[in-house]
């Protein structure tokens, strides 16, 4: 099972050396480093490491806060990992998702998590319960009355809100958008970004275009992605979708290229539901001639 490390520094000031000697002493057979802070999920290289990894790999970190800051983002990609058969393994804490003591550590942490939560929402009902029995009344008192400076902060606050859960996901749709627009129509995008996605992750339609909204309106993305999409032969639509796969992951096999269509729902030109390698390559050839591989 290839061990594929990843080694983070948060200033430009720290060297991912020492990280990077022991991932490599570890028998990680590729290492990438990555200059950012622990608590951007947003992160280019991480994104471009678990889009590529596949199944039987195994992600290596030397310690969990090098990779997360924050349980549920370890969860979260450790999920991801899942999702794709690969697993996940800390040089120096006791997590090995490969070792059935490992899923132990981690089912123990998930439940930490959850009860952690659970007593947050208790202690908030309580403290509710007990201000209604005196006689206050909850909220903001801006607000009851439409103060306009009430108001605004709190519209600002929730947009911070819904731009931090965007910046947790972006990993997930940033790049495909940032590839694919405005050569690609959306519903062709939104097939591509919710291949790999448990179902429970999967995009609408319509919360894509708000999310790229939000990021083109604040300089994240550029504004020319949300250009009309021109107009593409019939014929052209089924190696743009190939060459939008490939060129997310240009490590990625023939096989995996057809379980990504057959999930994707994607007929063959034949109106056949199974893909053949044979079949992708074809694809993967007309796309080269159309110019759409880099």
């Amino acid at each position: 099972m290839p061990l594929i490390g990843y080694a983070r520094v948060s200033t430009e000031d720290q060297t991912p050396l020492p990280q990077s000697q022991a991932l490599k002493s570890a028998g990680c057979v590729e290492i990438h480093e990555e200059q950012a802070s622990g608590g951007n999920r947003a992160r280019p290289v991480l994104a471009r490491v678990l889009e590529r990894i596949g199944k039987g790999d195994t992600l290596v970190v030397v310690r969990i806060d090098r990779l997360a800051r924050s349980l549920s983002h370890l969860l979260e990609v450790i999920e991801r990992l899942e999702a794709k058969g690969a697993f996940f393994r800390s040089l120096t804490d006791p997590i090995d998702t490969s070792s059935p003591q490992g899923k132990f550590t981690l089912q123990v942490l998930g439940a930490a998590a959850e009860f952690e939560r659970a007593l947050i929402r208790e202690r908030t009902k309580a403290g509710l319960a007990s201000a209604r029995s005196k006689g206050r009344i909850g909220g903001n008192p801006g607000l009851r009355a439409r103060d306009p400076a009430a108001l605004r902060k709190v519209r600002l606050a929730r947009q911070d809100g819904y731009m931090e859960r965007l910046n947790e996901t972006a990993q997930d749709w940033v790049p495909h958008v940032r590839r694919l627009r405005p050569d690609m129509a959306w519903e062709d995008v939104l097939r591509i970004v919710n291949g790999p996605l448990p179902r429970e992750r999967q995009w609408t339609q319509s919360r894509l275009l708000r999310a790229v909204n939000a990021y083109v309106r604040d300089g994240f993305l550029d504004e020319t992605v949300l250009g009309r999409a021109g107009r593409r032969d019939t014929d052209d639509r089924l190696p743009a979708i190939v060459a939008g796969i490939k060129g997310a992951n240009p490590e990625i096999t023939l096989q995996e290229i057809c379980n990504r269509l057959e999930k994707m729902r994607e007929r063959t030109p034949r109106g056949r539901t199974s893909w053949q390698p044979s079949s992708v390559k074809m694809q993967l050839e007309r796309a080269e001639r159309l110019g759409l591989l880099d």
